[in-house]
């Protein structure tokens, strides 16, 4: 069975800056967008969000009544640890060297006391895999590190050329899974 996955990214939190755990609110007064969104996406399918609340209440805006599974952790964004909450450029003066290789040579660089691209691709990875198969739709609300890390899993491409992809607040991302990866779009505003 195809499984297509449909990865919707979180309403706007309006953060100047980076923003990984920490656990920030959408904005979701954008209720046009919001219809719009959920009539795009199909009525059958199931939904699931990573457990960080802008994630969790932009699901529930687009849910109807579509089934919900629980939250989950494994989907939320990066762990930007240290950084997190910093602006970019205190980010480069704090660690010009590794800032600057952890977006360049996305792989096994770690932030400070955060993780890695390859964490946090097998980590999100493990709910794709565990879920592939049992649902025809799934819709996912989730980040945009987490949807770039599944961009690079099915089209196939690097970790840097996925960072190169623009993931805008409520598009839609389609991969398909039926055995093998297909990207269907990318970035869709619907």
């Amino acid at each position: 069975m195809t499984t297509r996955w449909w990865w919707v990214r979180h309403g706007p939190t309006h953060a100047k800056n980076m923003v990984g755990w920490r656990d920030l609110p959408a904005d979701l007064s954008d209720t046009a967008q919001i219809k719009r969104l959920s009539a795009y996406l199909p009525k059958d399918a199931v939904v699931i969000s990573s457990d960080l609340i802008r994630a969790v209440d932009t699901a529930t805006a687009i849910q109807d009544s579509r089934p919900r599974l629980p939250h989950d952790p494994q989907l939320r964004e990066f762990n930007f640890g240290a950084w997190d909450g910093m602006h970019w450029s205190k980010i480069s003066d704090r660690d010009p060297e590794l800032s600057r290789q952890f977006w360049e040579e996305p792989g096994d660089h770690i932030a400070p006391e955060g993780e890695s691209w390859n964490q946090l691709s097998t980590r999100v990875s493990s709910v794709v895999d565990r879920l592939n198969g049992l649902y025809k739709d799934i819709i996912v609300v989730a980040h945009f590190g987490v949807i770039l890390t599944q961009i690079a899993r099915a089209a196939p491409m690097t970790p840097y050329q996925a960072l190169g992809h623009k993931i805008d607040n409520y598009s839609v991302t389609r991969l398909d899974w039926n055995g093998a990866w297909q990207a269907h779009c990318i970035n869709h505003q619907p």
